[in-house]
């Protein structure tokens, strides 16, 4: 390779936030477009909670910040099988969860209205906690189940119809990027209510953000949406079938 070719070759990685570009670079610029983009967008998802009893222009404009926050951090998401989900259809969303960045990857590309079951802890985050809240969002305290269960059937019942709900029913984020155990939440939740499954596999992002680290690295996440399972034939008594069956579906469409 002749050094012209090579000095090309280095300034495309460059421009695709590699090579000479380093990561805490990346990093800070991000951190500092998130403060940014939370301060200007605070105000008018508050309002729009307070002016829509659904939450849906809050969600709406929480998909704004998530697209900034893609766009400043040079990270691009694939979607495969978005003609599966039917609008207006409320669902119970099942997701793996390998990075911070499966929300933004999740919330930009779905093409519908749905609201997050989120560990109550991240109510006391300033300004995002309540955002969060103002949007209908659902949370639970994962320390003792059955309240969990409450609040989500509380939070369910406030939602407007066509509404889905989403669950990582792994329960955090996978630290050695693995597809782990799921907990049964969802799955409680999809046949009390009588709603379909529909299983996201999400792939790539553990690599652009681990868990345990802020540090990021430019990339591309693959997210694969598999046939809505329907909760017919499913009770509490072969409610692990219902697991079993989401679980082998999204590991089947999973890549590491």
């Amino acid at each position: 390779m002749s050094y012209e070719k090579f000095s090309k070759n280095r300034q495309g990685e460059c421009m695709m936030g590699r090579g000479l570009i380093p990561k805490v670079a990346i990093t800070v610029w991000a951190i500092l477009w998130a403060c940014l983009a939370t301060i200007v967008l605070f105000l008018p998802v508050i309002l729009c909670a307070f002016f829509s009893r659904t939450g849906n222009l809050a969600f709406t404009l929480s998909k704004l910040w998530a697209n900034i926050m893609l766009w400043v951090t040079f990270v691009k998401v694939e979607i495969v099988g978005k003609e599966k989900i039917t609008k207006g259809q409320s669902y119970i969303i099942v997701s793996n969860h390998q990075s911070a960045f499966d929300i933004l990857a999740i919330v930009t590309t779905l093409g519908i209205q749905f609201r997050w079951v989120i560990k109550k802890e991240l109510l006391k985050v300033p300004l995002f906690g309540y955002a969060l809240y103002a949007s209908r969002n659902i949370f639970i305290d994962r320390s003792n189940s059955k309240r969990a269960i409450e609040s989500i059937n509380r939070g369910v019942e406030r939602l407007h119809p066509g509404t889905g709900v989403i669950f990582f029913a792994e329960g955090t984020r996978s630290r050695d990027g693995k597809i782990h155990d799921f907990k049964k939440g969802a799955f409680v939740m999809a046949v009390a209510r009588r709603l379909p499954i529909l299983p996201i596999t999400v792939s790539g992002s553990r690599k652009i953000m681990q868990k345990g680290s802020l540090m990021i690295t430019p990339g591309k996440i693959r997210m694969v949406v598999a046939d809505p399972i329907e909760p017919d034939g499913y009770s509490e008594q072969n409610l692990d079938e219902l697991l079993k069956s989401t679980r082998d579906t999204i590991i089947a469409n999973f890549i590491q």
